[in-house]
Protein backbone atom coordinates (compact mmCIF):
# COMPACT_ATOMS: atom_id res chain seq x y z
CA UNK A 1 0.00 0.00 0.00
CA UNK A 2 1.41 3.32 -1.29
CA UNK A 3 0.12 6.75 0.66
CA UNK A 4 1.27 10.11 0.05
CA UNK A 5 1.10 12.33 3.16
CA UNK A 6 0.51 16.07 2.90
CA UNK A 7 -1.19 18.75 4.29
CA UNK A 8 -1.20 22.46 4.81
CA UNK A 9 -2.31 23.52 1.57
CA UNK A 10 -4.11 26.86 2.82
CA UNK A 11 -5.81 27.93 -0.43
CA UNK A 12 -6.58 31.56 -0.43
CA UNK A 13 -3.41 32.72 1.77
CA UNK A 14 -1.47 35.69 0.50
CA UNK A 15 2.29 36.11 0.86
CA UNK A 16 2.62 40.03 1.55
CA UNK A 17 -0.58 41.10 -0.53
CA UNK A 18 0.64 38.77 -3.14
CA UNK A 19 -2.25 36.00 -4.33
CA UNK A 20 -0.51 32.41 -4.08
CA UNK A 21 -3.47 31.05 -5.93
CA UNK A 22 -2.42 30.07 -9.05
CA UNK A 23 1.29 29.47 -7.61
CA UNK A 24 -0.44 26.76 -5.44
CA UNK A 25 -2.32 25.39 -8.13
CA UNK A 26 0.81 24.77 -10.25
CA UNK A 27 2.66 22.93 -7.03
CA UNK A 28 -0.97 20.96 -6.63
CA UNK A 29 -0.68 19.56 -10.06
CA UNK A 30 2.75 18.56 -9.40
CA UNK A 31 1.41 16.56 -6.46
CA UNK A 32 -1.01 15.04 -8.67
CA UNK A 33 1.66 13.83 -10.95
CA UNK A 34 3.65 12.05 -7.83
CA UNK A 35 0.66 10.03 -7.29
CA UNK A 36 0.44 9.15 -10.72
CA UNK A 37 4.24 8.35 -11.03
CA UNK A 38 4.37 6.37 -7.65
CA UNK A 39 0.87 4.31 -8.28
CA UNK A 40 -0.16 6.08 -4.85
CA UNK A 41 -2.99 3.85 -3.58
CA UNK A 42 -3.93 6.41 -0.88
CA UNK A 43 -3.69 10.54 -0.33
CA UNK A 44 -3.81 11.77 3.40
CA UNK A 45 -4.52 15.69 3.74
CA UNK A 46 -4.21 16.35 7.08
CA UNK A 47 -5.95 19.86 7.98
CA UNK A 48 -6.06 23.64 6.97
CA UNK A 49 -6.85 22.83 3.01
CA UNK A 50 -8.03 26.20 3.58
CA UNK A 51 -6.40 29.55 5.12
CA UNK A 52 -9.81 30.80 6.40
CA UNK A 53 -13.28 29.96 7.47
CA UNK A 54 -14.62 31.76 5.12
CA UNK A 55 -12.64 31.41 1.32
CA UNK A 56 -13.19 32.85 -1.87
CA UNK A 57 -15.45 30.97 -4.67
CA UNK A 58 -11.59 30.62 -6.81
CA UNK A 59 -10.44 28.76 -3.52
CA UNK A 60 -13.50 25.98 -3.82
CA UNK A 61 -12.47 25.48 -7.48
CA UNK A 62 -9.12 24.69 -6.81
CA UNK A 63 -9.94 22.73 -4.15
CA UNK A 64 -12.80 20.48 -6.40
CA UNK A 65 -10.14 20.46 -9.14
CA UNK A 66 -7.06 19.44 -6.79
CA UNK A 67 -9.68 16.66 -5.29
CA UNK A 68 -10.58 15.70 -8.80
CA UNK A 69 -7.37 15.35 -10.18
CA UNK A 70 -5.80 13.16 -7.64
CA UNK A 71 -8.93 10.51 -7.49
CA UNK A 72 -8.37 10.50 -11.35
CA UNK A 73 -4.50 9.51 -10.73
CA UNK A 74 -6.10 6.05 -9.24
CA UNK A 75 -6.04 7.25 -5.41
CA UNK A 76 -8.49 7.50 -2.87
CA UNK A 77 -8.29 10.52 -1.07
CA UNK A 78 -9.22 11.31 2.77
CA UNK A 79 -9.16 14.96 3.84
CA UNK A 80 -9.58 16.04 7.31
CA UNK A 81 -10.09 20.00 8.83
CA UNK A 82 -7.43 22.36 10.36
CA UNK A 83 -7.81 24.65 12.79
CA UNK A 84 -8.30 27.53 9.88
CA UNK A 85 -10.88 25.68 8.16
CA UNK A 86 -14.25 26.04 8.91
CA UNK A 87 -15.47 22.43 9.52
CA UNK A 88 -19.14 23.55 8.41
CA UNK A 89 -17.57 25.37 5.07
CA UNK A 90 -15.05 22.42 4.30
CA UNK A 91 -17.43 19.50 4.74
CA UNK A 92 -20.84 20.73 3.52
CA UNK A 93 -20.25 18.91 0.45
CA UNK A 94 -19.02 15.76 1.32
CA UNK A 95 -21.89 13.71 0.80
CA UNK A 96 -21.76 14.67 -2.62
CA UNK A 97 -18.25 13.63 -3.28
CA UNK A 98 -17.59 10.92 -5.55
CA UNK A 99 -16.31 7.48 -4.68
CA UNK A 100 -13.11 7.76 -2.83
CA UNK A 101 -12.86 11.12 -2.10
CA UNK A 102 -13.45 11.68 1.51
CA UNK A 103 -13.83 14.59 3.41
CA UNK A 104 -14.02 14.17 7.56
CA UNK A 105 -14.69 17.30 9.39
CA UNK A 106 -17.57 15.86 12.14
CA UNK A 107 -15.72 15.19 16.01
CA UNK A 108 -18.85 12.11 15.56
CA UNK A 109 -16.76 10.29 13.21
CA UNK A 110 -13.74 9.96 14.96
CA UNK A 111 -13.15 6.31 15.46
CA UNK A 112 -15.00 5.02 12.18
CA UNK A 113 -12.56 4.31 9.39
CA UNK A 114 -12.26 4.61 5.62
CA UNK A 115 -11.34 1.01 4.70
CA UNK A 116 -8.87 0.18 1.30
CA UNK A 117 -7.46 -3.24 1.05
CA UNK A 118 -4.65 -4.04 -1.25
CA UNK A 119 -2.61 -7.46 -1.95
CA UNK A 120 -2.19 -7.74 2.47
CA UNK A 121 -5.74 -7.14 3.44
CA UNK A 122 -7.38 -3.88 4.94
CA UNK A 123 -5.98 -0.54 5.75
CA UNK A 124 -8.17 1.56 8.13
CA UNK A 125 -7.50 5.22 7.64
CA UNK A 126 -8.86 7.11 10.59
CA UNK A 127 -9.27 10.94 9.93
CA UNK A 128 -9.46 13.10 13.49
CA UNK A 129 -10.56 16.71 12.08
CA UNK A 130 -9.36 19.51 13.85
CA UNK A 131 -10.56 19.08 18.18
CA UNK A 132 -11.60 22.07 19.54
CA UNK A 133 -12.01 21.25 23.65
CA UNK A 134 -14.40 23.73 24.83
CA UNK A 135 -17.13 22.15 21.90
CA UNK A 136 -16.60 18.72 23.03
CA UNK A 137 -16.27 19.16 27.03
CA UNK A 138 -20.56 17.98 26.99
CA UNK A 139 -19.26 14.99 24.59
CA UNK A 140 -15.67 14.06 26.57
CA UNK A 141 -16.19 14.92 30.18
CA UNK A 142 -13.31 16.10 31.49
CA UNK A 143 -11.16 17.53 28.64
CA UNK A 144 -9.77 20.87 28.42
CA UNK A 145 -6.73 20.80 26.11
CA UNK A 146 -5.63 19.86 23.10
CA UNK A 147 -3.52 16.82 24.48
CA UNK A 148 -6.96 15.80 25.85
CA UNK A 149 -8.90 15.58 22.82
CA UNK A 150 -6.60 14.17 20.54
CA UNK A 151 -5.65 11.33 23.28
CA UNK A 152 -9.24 10.68 23.20
CA UNK A 153 -9.30 10.55 19.83
CA UNK A 154 -6.87 8.32 19.59
CA UNK A 155 -8.64 6.02 22.24
CA UNK A 156 -11.08 5.70 20.14
CA UNK A 157 -8.94 4.66 17.06
CA UNK A 158 -7.01 2.22 18.95
CA UNK A 159 -10.58 0.62 20.32
CA UNK A 160 -12.12 0.32 17.13
CA UNK A 161 -8.41 -1.03 14.96
CA UNK A 162 -7.79 -3.48 18.10
CA UNK A 163 -11.89 -4.80 17.25
CA UNK A 164 -11.51 -4.66 13.38
CA UNK A 165 -7.97 -5.94 13.32
CA UNK A 166 -5.11 -4.97 10.38
CA UNK A 167 -3.47 -2.40 9.86
CA UNK A 168 -4.31 1.44 10.37
CA UNK A 169 -3.32 4.82 9.45
CA UNK A 170 -3.93 7.95 11.49
CA UNK A 171 -4.32 11.64 10.73
CA UNK A 172 -4.17 14.59 12.54
CA UNK A 173 -3.73 17.91 12.78
CA UNK A 174 -2.29 19.81 16.05
CA UNK A 175 1.62 20.50 18.01
CA UNK A 176 3.20 17.47 18.71
CA UNK A 177 5.78 17.21 21.44
CA UNK A 178 9.44 17.71 19.77
CA UNK A 179 8.22 19.80 16.80
CA UNK A 180 10.01 23.29 15.82
CA UNK A 181 7.30 25.53 15.09
CA UNK A 182 7.77 28.23 12.25
CA UNK A 183 8.32 31.79 14.33
CA UNK A 184 4.84 34.24 13.42
CA UNK A 185 3.56 31.23 11.28
CA UNK A 186 1.73 28.55 12.35
CA UNK A 187 -1.16 30.04 14.48
CA UNK A 188 -1.00 28.73 18.01
CA UNK A 189 -3.71 26.31 18.66
CA UNK A 190 -4.03 26.87 22.62
CA UNK A 191 -6.19 26.41 25.34
CA UNK A 192 -4.31 28.44 28.23
CA UNK A 193 -0.55 28.72 26.66
CA UNK A 194 0.92 26.56 24.12
CA UNK A 195 -0.64 23.16 23.90
CA UNK A 196 1.63 20.11 22.81
CA UNK A 197 0.30 16.52 22.72
CA UNK A 198 2.75 13.98 23.98
CA UNK A 199 3.95 11.42 21.44
CA UNK A 200 2.56 8.67 23.38
CA UNK A 201 -0.91 9.90 22.52
CA UNK A 202 0.12 8.82 18.81
CA UNK A 203 0.85 4.78 19.59
CA UNK A 204 -1.01 1.85 18.24
CA UNK A 205 -1.14 2.66 14.41
CA UNK A 206 1.43 1.95 11.80
CA UNK A 207 1.77 5.76 10.61
CA UNK A 208 0.63 8.69 11.82
CA UNK A 209 0.25 11.32 9.45
CA UNK A 210 0.25 15.34 11.03
CA UNK A 211 -0.39 18.65 9.81
CA UNK A 212 -0.31 22.20 11.28
CA UNK A 213 3.55 22.21 11.10
CA UNK A 214 4.80 24.06 7.88
CA UNK A 215 8.07 22.26 7.54
CA UNK A 216 8.91 18.82 7.18
CA UNK A 217 9.54 17.29 11.00
CA UNK A 218 10.03 13.73 12.02
CA UNK A 219 9.10 12.38 15.25
CA UNK A 220 9.51 9.35 15.29
CA UNK A 221 9.31 6.64 11.95
CA UNK A 222 6.05 6.41 12.21
CA UNK A 223 5.04 10.15 13.18
CA UNK A 224 5.79 12.96 10.97
CA UNK A 225 5.03 16.25 9.72
CA UNK A 226 4.71 16.65 5.46
CA UNK A 227 4.75 20.54 5.65
CA UNK A 228 2.95 22.95 3.46
CA UNK A 229 3.33 22.56 -0.12
CA UNK A 230 4.33 26.36 -0.66
CA UNK A 231 6.52 28.60 1.14
CA UNK A 232 4.18 31.04 2.87
CA UNK A 233 7.16 32.93 5.00
CA UNK A 234 10.52 33.85 4.70
CA UNK A 235 11.57 32.23 7.34
CA UNK A 236 10.76 29.10 6.32
CA UNK A 237 12.52 29.56 2.66
CA UNK A 238 15.06 27.26 3.55
CA UNK A 239 12.72 24.52 4.22
CA UNK A 240 11.97 22.23 1.24
CA UNK A 241 8.41 21.47 -0.04
CA UNK A 242 7.03 18.06 -0.53
CA UNK A 243 5.10 14.92 0.68
CA UNK A 244 6.03 11.97 2.46
CA UNK A 245 5.81 8.51 0.00
CA UNK A 246 4.75 6.06 3.07
CA UNK A 247 4.93 1.82 1.96
CA UNK A 248 3.18 -0.24 4.03
CA UNK A 249 3.63 -4.33 3.78
CA UNK A 250 1.92 -6.85 5.23
CA UNK A 251 3.39 -6.52 8.77
CA UNK A 252 3.03 -2.79 8.51
CA UNK A 253 5.51 0.66 7.93
CA UNK A 254 8.08 -0.92 5.60
CA UNK A 255 9.29 2.85 4.48
CA UNK A 256 9.16 6.60 4.46
CA UNK A 257 10.99 8.60 1.47
CA UNK A 258 10.38 12.42 1.00
CA UNK A 259 9.14 13.35 -2.77
CA UNK A 260 10.12 16.96 -3.40
CA UNK A 261 7.96 19.55 -4.97
CA UNK A 262 9.00 22.38 -7.04
CA UNK A 263 9.32 25.96 -5.41
CA UNK A 264 7.55 28.04 -8.35
CA UNK A 265 9.54 31.42 -7.09
CA UNK A 266 12.84 30.73 -4.37
CA UNK A 267 12.92 32.85 -1.28
CA UNK A 268 15.84 35.21 -0.31
CA UNK A 269 16.69 37.21 2.39
CA UNK A 270 19.64 39.66 1.53
CA UNK A 271 21.72 42.10 3.69
CA UNK A 272 23.62 45.32 3.33
CA UNK A 273 23.63 48.87 2.44
CA UNK A 274 20.69 49.87 0.24
CA UNK A 275 23.62 51.03 -2.28
CA UNK A 276 24.90 47.72 -2.27
CA UNK A 277 22.37 45.85 -2.11
CA UNK A 278 21.19 48.38 -5.30
CA UNK A 279 24.44 47.76 -7.47
CA UNK A 280 26.40 44.87 -5.81
CA UNK A 281 26.79 42.20 -8.85
CA UNK A 282 26.63 38.99 -5.38
CA UNK A 283 22.98 39.44 -5.61
CA UNK A 284 22.11 39.67 -9.06
CA UNK A 285 21.10 35.59 -9.08
CA UNK A 286 18.42 36.77 -6.64
CA UNK A 287 16.71 38.89 -9.37
CA UNK A 288 13.77 36.93 -10.04
CA UNK A 289 13.25 35.61 -6.34
CA UNK A 290 10.49 36.66 -3.69
CA UNK A 291 12.84 38.90 -1.84
CA UNK A 292 13.00 40.13 1.84
CA UNK A 293 15.71 43.35 1.91
CA UNK A 294 17.40 44.68 5.36
CA UNK A 295 19.38 47.27 4.55
CA UNK A 296 22.03 48.11 7.35
CA UNK A 297 22.65 52.35 6.94
CA UNK A 298 22.86 53.69 10.11
CA UNK A 299 19.50 55.91 9.15
CA UNK A 300 16.44 55.16 7.44
CA UNK A 301 16.62 55.77 3.33
CA UNK A 302 14.41 57.51 1.41
CA UNK A 303 11.34 55.28 -0.64
CA UNK A 304 13.70 51.71 -0.06
CA UNK A 305 10.72 50.20 -1.78
CA UNK A 306 10.21 51.73 -4.53
CA UNK A 307 14.20 51.71 -5.36
CA UNK A 308 14.48 48.19 -4.61
CA UNK A 309 12.22 46.62 -6.82
CA UNK A 310 13.54 48.59 -9.94
CA UNK A 311 16.66 45.71 -9.20
CA UNK A 312 14.03 43.45 -7.37
CA UNK A 313 11.23 43.01 -9.39
CA UNK A 314 9.69 41.02 -6.62
CA UNK A 315 10.77 42.27 -3.42
CA UNK A 316 8.30 41.63 -0.76
CA UNK A 317 9.68 42.66 2.02
CA UNK A 318 11.97 45.92 3.74
CA UNK A 319 13.40 45.81 6.94
CA UNK A 320 16.01 48.74 7.80
CA UNK A 321 18.30 46.54 10.19
CA UNK A 322 21.35 49.23 11.08
CA UNK A 323 24.30 47.48 12.64
CA UNK A 324 24.83 48.14 15.76
CA UNK A 325 26.63 51.18 16.75
CA UNK A 326 29.16 52.08 19.68
CA UNK A 327 27.83 50.46 22.78
CA UNK A 328 27.80 54.23 24.30
CA UNK A 329 28.85 55.38 27.66
CA UNK A 330 26.36 53.58 29.98
CA UNK A 331 24.60 56.84 30.69
CA UNK A 332 20.60 56.89 30.64
CA UNK A 333 18.50 58.99 28.45
CA UNK A 334 18.08 61.18 31.56
CA UNK A 335 21.33 61.62 32.65
CA UNK A 336 22.42 62.87 28.98
CA UNK A 337 19.83 65.37 29.12
CA UNK A 338 21.02 66.76 32.65
CA UNK A 339 24.55 66.65 31.43
CA UNK A 340 23.92 68.72 28.37
CA UNK A 341 25.37 72.35 28.42
CA UNK A 342 23.43 73.63 25.57
CA UNK A 343 20.58 73.03 23.20
CA UNK A 344 23.08 71.33 20.41
CA UNK A 345 24.45 68.89 23.00
CA UNK A 346 20.99 68.40 24.03
CA UNK A 347 19.37 66.81 20.30
CA UNK A 348 22.87 64.94 20.44
CA UNK A 349 21.95 63.25 23.75
CA UNK A 350 18.80 62.57 22.43
CA UNK A 351 20.28 61.21 18.85
CA UNK A 352 22.39 59.47 21.01
CA UNK A 353 19.53 57.61 22.69
CA UNK A 354 17.74 56.78 19.59
CA UNK A 355 20.56 55.24 17.59
CA UNK A 356 22.16 53.03 20.48
CA UNK A 357 25.29 55.23 21.21
CA UNK A 358 26.03 57.26 17.75
CA UNK A 359 25.08 60.44 18.35
CA UNK A 360 25.20 63.77 15.53
CA UNK A 361 27.57 63.07 12.23
CA UNK A 362 29.53 66.09 11.96
CA UNK A 363 27.65 67.40 8.81
CA UNK A 364 24.37 66.73 11.25
CA UNK A 365 25.74 68.66 13.92
CA UNK A 366 26.33 71.69 11.29
CA UNK A 367 23.26 71.25 10.37
CA UNK A 368 22.05 71.74 14.28
CA UNK A 369 24.37 74.54 14.60
CA UNK A 370 22.86 76.26 12.11
CA UNK A 371 19.02 76.35 12.52
CA UNK A 372 20.05 76.85 16.74
CA UNK A 373 21.21 80.30 15.18
CA UNK A 374 18.93 80.88 12.92
CA UNK A 375 16.14 80.32 15.95
CA UNK A 376 18.27 82.59 18.25
CA UNK A 377 18.74 85.30 15.22
CA UNK A 378 14.83 85.02 14.86
CA UNK A 379 13.92 85.32 18.70
CA UNK A 380 16.59 88.60 18.87
CA UNK A 381 14.24 89.99 15.90
CA UNK A 382 17.68 90.77 14.06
Amino acid sequence: MRILHTSDWHIGRSFHGHATLDALRGVLEALAGQVRQHAVDLVVVAGDVFDSAAPAAAAYTLLTDTLRALADAGATVVVTSGNHDSAARLGFQSALLRDGIHIITDPAAVGVPVTVADEHGPLHVYGIPYLEPVLLRSVWPGVRTQADVVTRAMDLVRADSARRGGRSVAIAHCFAAGVQPTPHLERDIQQGGLDVVPLSAFDGVDYMALGHIHGRQQLSRAVRYAGAPLHYSFDEGAKPRGSWLVELDAGGLADVRWLPLPVPRPLATVNATLDELLTDKRFAEHADHWIRAEYTDPLPQRDPMRRLLARFPFCAEVRHAPVAGPAGDGRTYAQRVRAARNDAELVDAFLAHVRGGEGASPREAELVRELLDERTRVEAGT
